[in-house]
């Protein structure tokens, strides 16, 4: 589980020099990247297609989608949401062993106000599903409540205000298939085992390599990943243009079953 810190600072900007590439060379050696990796997705049904008013993973409406509480999560998931947190990326998992997942961005002016949801997409996580003891290597994505801190990829920044490496060494390895070559365009970095406030490439893993790293919000390439979560480019450009350091986000992610608790 990613150590709650506050995000970094607005406007700060990270360059594709040589210390990325330093870092470039660090993750190339110890095969870091794996962690967003590609895969067939073991998906257990379709997610609803972008752009329809679908009800909540809980399968209850969400009227006008508000709602005091962001729907489909349980009392122990919620408790968990920093008070200060004015932006929830809410992934939920079709099922524990299912790739597929509903990506929606959720706002709030203010600790007592309802949350809005803001859009919604169809994404996918581990073609293996999820897991609340995530270990390198296991194909599956972490259940949890992460900060949401420092951006990235091989495009320029679109206009975030989170801190952005702009570096070709996000560029996939050449050996993984085709349809990876733009997974990272854009990334997000989950803070799980991982430095807040560094780039996404910093190899640095405070709770040990085992845990695994490099989990992601990426451009999707259709199919389930090997840990983290992906959605489709357009989706990425709006998260990268609307989530703020100043409002404090984080990613709520899992299964249905494991955030209803």
């Amino acid at each position: 589980m990613g150590r709650m810190q506050p995000s970094g600072a607005r406007g700060a900007r990270h360059s594709g020099t040589t210390t990325v590439r330093a870092l470039l060379a660090a993750v190339a050696a110890l095969g870091l990247l794996a962690g967003c990796g590609s895969g067939r997705s073991a998906g257990e049904g379709s997610p609803p297609t972008d752009g329809e008013a679908a009800a909540s993973p809980s399968g209850e409406g969400d009227g006008d989608a508000r709602a005091a509480r962001i729907p489909g999560l349980g009392d122990r998931t919620r408790a968990r949401i920093p008070d200060r947190a004015r932006q929830v990326v809410a992934v939920h998992g079709a099922g524990a062993g299912s790739a597929d997942a509903r990506v929606e961005l959720w706002t709030r002016p203010a600790a007592d106000r309802p949350w809005t949801r803001d859009r919604s997409w169809s994404g996918h996580n581990g073609k293996r599903g999820w897991t609340p003891d995530h270990h390198e290597g296991g194909k599956r994505s972490p259940v949890g409540v992460f900060t949401l801190s420092d951006a990235g990829g091989v495009l320029p920044d679109p206009g975030t205000e989170l801190p952005y490496t702009h570096s070709a060494a996000f560029t996939p390895p050449a050996h993984w298939p085709e349809k990876t070559r733009h997974d990272f365009d854009y990334v997000i970095a989950v803070d799980y085992n991982r430095v807040p406030g560094t780039s996404p490439l910093d190899p640095t893993r405070p709770e040990g390599q085992e845990k695994g790293g490099f989990i992601w919000l990426h451009v999707d390439h259709g199919s389930g990943t090997s840990g983290c979560v992906s959605v489709p480019e357009a989706a990425m450009k709006h998260l990268l243009r609307t989530l703020d350091p100043d409002r404090h986000p984080v990613v709520v992610m899992g299964d249905r079953a494991a955030l209803r608790r």
